[in-house]
């Protein structure tokens, strides 16, 4: 998840100066964050133009019905989503977001904020959307997302304070460094504690009893598949999203 400036789309979208509704383009483009994302699978360019429809969201209602664009487009520059057309175009637009040069600010807004992390088991399951939807069903702000991969002596330290509280720490670590995670700054009034309740119990099983609701209560296995970590302190919101944005440019 990162902002665009102007100059960012102009280079992103290299046709755009040949574009009529180049103006609008730019401008709805820099109002709010993209998340821009590497799909992987067999076939994948025509997979994808198939799900998203055609690019006008009219047409899409009409030709592919249960398209992205006919769900979420509006009209045919707030399509909802761009995927690449071609394998050059792959190329220069993955390298465009995630290429060497790392270009983008990060985009966490670091107040009001709780940090929350995806586990691996959720991710590996397909269930990252779900609790995406939940969260923003629920009323809160994802200002700012990220996958990525924690290594062992990053993850320690994240979750030093609960070595000797948790007797399953050892393998919470494991667990955690065993896939990619997904970080997000969450924002809401009251948001530590606003969080924490939809987050739910630590143990899933008593999640299912008392907050049955709760994300670790729909999507928790165990104790230590608990499907996401959240800030549990309301002076920590802060402080964990730093960490990690901190540990992010460490691990790049």
């Amino acid at each position: 998840m990162t902002k665009l400036a102007a100059s960012d789309v102009q280079e992103f979208y290299p046709d755009l100066k040949n574009n009529s509704e180049s103006e609008s383009v730019i401008s709805f483009m820099i109002s709010d964050v993209v998340v821009g994302m590497e799909l992987v699978g067999e076939n994948s360019i025509e997979i994808l133009k198939a799900i998203m429809g055609p690019i006008n969201p009219a047409n899409s209602q009409v030709e592919a019905s249960n398209s992205i664009r006919s769900a979420f487009g509006t009209d045919i520059i707030k399509n909802s989503i761009h995927g690449s057309q071609s394998l050059n175009e792959v190329k220069r637009e993955l390298d465009f977001f995630f290429g060497k040069e790392n270009k983008f600010k990060k985009c966490a807004v670091l107040n009001n904020c709780s940090c929350l992390i995806i586990k691996p088991h959720v991710i590996q399951m397909g269930l990252t959307g779900n609790i995406i939807d939940k969260i923003l069903e629920e009323g809160f702000e994802i200002s700012a997302m990220e996958m990525f991969y924690l290594n062992k002596p990053i993850a320690e330290e994240f979750f030093e304070v609960y070595r000797g509280v948790l007797t399953e720490f050892i393998q919470m670590i494991e667990n955690i460094i065993s896939g990619p995670v997904i970080v997000m700054e969450i924002r809401q009034e009251n948001v530590v504690l606003s969080l924490r309740d939809l987050v739910g119990p630590h143990d899933p099983e008593i999640a299912k009893h008392v907050k049955p609701s709760s994300i670790r209560a729909q999507f928790g296995i165990d104790k230590i598949r608990n499907a996401v970590h959240c800030t549990d302190l309301e002076e920590d919101g802060i402080i964990e999203v730093c960490l990690n944005s901190v540990n992010i440019f460490l691990l790049y």
